[in-house]
């Protein structure tokens, strides 16, 4: 009985998983994003890529769909260095 248990725990426990990874990668890609700017986070991109494929990208993997066929891949994006309009410009 205690072993039944058990395996029930661990199914239920491993379902968000399969969920995620079974979501087709646009809708992820859109949740995901959304996550990112309610946090703030405005200059980033989000990839996606096959599953053999995210270990050679750069960024981290913060998502997998498509039955885990495909990875998505955050990468933050550098923004370019403000220019303040006091600085003097150079001949």
């Amino acid at each position: 009985m205690k072993s039944l248990i058990a395996v029930a725990v661990v199914s239920l426990a491993s379902l968000p998983v399969y969920a995620q990874a079974a979501k087709p990668c646009e809708e992820l890609k859109a949740e995901i994003a959304k996550k990112m700017e309610a946090n703030k986070v405005m200059s980033y991109t989000l990839e996606i890529v096959p599953t053999e494929k995210a270990k050679e990208t750069e960024g981290k993997v913060v998502g997998s769909c498509d039955g885990g066929t495909k990875k998505i891949v955050y990468q933050r994006a550098s923004t370019p260095k403000a220019t303040s309009a006091t600085e003097p410009t150079k001949p």
